[in-house]
């Protein structure tokens, strides 16, 4: 089976740009190529951010919710965002270290949860408790 050509670079990079903070736009861009839902772009180095990655580390829970319910692959620095406690901690207990995990623009993961405000707390609670994980 061949594939469909890899998304206008100029695209994805709006795409997640705008899953920053702008819900209206990220919605149409979505009509227009739903593909991007899981687009990412490189801002250089290996530093890759999807739009679901870009809603996460700024506390963008709408754009968040709006993404994976259009099929966006949810991650642990989401689920940190999005206060999801138990997701979290499955992944923690399964893998420690993976607290540790930097996110898009070598974000710590202790700072998306802070990034989640009030519905994130027990999980920057949960995430702060793990203290010598997170030198």
């Amino acid at each position: 089976m061949e594939k469909p050509p890899a998304l206008a670079p100029e695209l994805v990079s709006e795409f997640v740009r705008k899953a920053h903070s702008d819900i209206n736009r990220v919605r149409e861009l979505l009509a227009i190529e739903p593909r991007l839902v899981n687009a990412c772009w490189d801002w250089g180095g290996g530093d890759f951010e999807s739009g679901l990655g870009a809603a996460a580390h700024t506390g963008r829970r709408e754009i968040a919710l709006l993404l994976i319910e259009r099929g966006a692959r949810l991650d642990i620095f989401a689920a940190a965002m999005l206060g999801m406690l138990d997701v979290v901690k499955a992944a923690l207990t399964a893998y420690p270290h993976a607290a540790k995990s930097l996110g898009p623009h070598g974000i710590p993961l202790l700072a998306h949860a802070k990034m989640g405000g009030e519905p994130a707390r027990p999980v920057y609670e949960f995430i702060e408790s793990l203290g010598q994980l997170q030198n």
